[in-house]
């Protein structure tokens, strides 16, 4: 009988939900990723990346919220490091600085992919105001079609199941509650987080 074949382990990633509240509504930043990447290609996602070392060694001028840091389900050190590494990717990947307060981030949602995905991620998709980041947006090459879009414009994009549910979320409410986007049976689970 051949083995089933091993799970690839999640690697721990986060993402930046930029908010920018106008006249007409938020509006939120979202870009296009390339269309040969080998994860997600082709579909309109927010800045965001895996966890990388130097993370760790980021020294916030106010730490993530202790709510917001339990949220993430990672240590405190972890939680940190997530917080920095949504903060580095916007700047890599938008053009847009951010100050280094991990205390104004709030945590939207957490998502782990399907376990028959060849490349994992355990995400934690944490939001900002806008006009706390300096700097003018630009496409990079991580990231094309970039802008500031509204929501119901948003959620008409291509876009990953993951992406659709923070999406709604952050329709829902200013502040949405944080919530766990995993999969059961192959299907997309979402459940509020303690």
């Amino acid at each position: 009988m051949p083995l089933k074949p091993r799970a690839a382990r999640p690697r721990h990633a986060a993402s930046l939900i930029l908010i920018r509240r106008t006249a007409k509504g938020p509006e939120v930043l979202m870009g296009r990723r390339p269309r040969r990447s080998a994860f997600a290609p082709n579909v309109f996602v927010f800045p965001g990346g895996a966890v990388e070392p130097d993370d760790y060694a980021a020294r916030p001028v106010r730490p993530l919220d202790p709510a917001c840091a339990r949220r993430t389900g990672a240590s405190p050190r972890l939680a940190e490091a997530l917080a920095a590494a949504a903060l580095r990717e916007t700047r890599e990947e938008t053009g847009l600085v951010l100050p280094a307060d991990h205390g104004a981030l709030a945590l939207v949602a957490r998502a782990i992919t399907p376990t028959m995905s060849p490349i994992r991620f355990h995400a934690r998709f944490f939001l900002a105001d806008a006009e706390t980041a300096a700097g003018d947006h630009a496409d990079s090459h991580e990231l094309s079609d970039l802008a500031f879009r509204p929501l119901a414009e948003a959620q008409a994009l291509a876009l990953m199941d993951v992406t659709e549910a923070v999406l709604a979320a952050v329709a829902e409410a200013e502040r949405p509650a944080p919530f766990l986007f995993s999969y059961r049976g192959g299907k997309p689970a979402r459940r509020p987080l303690p």
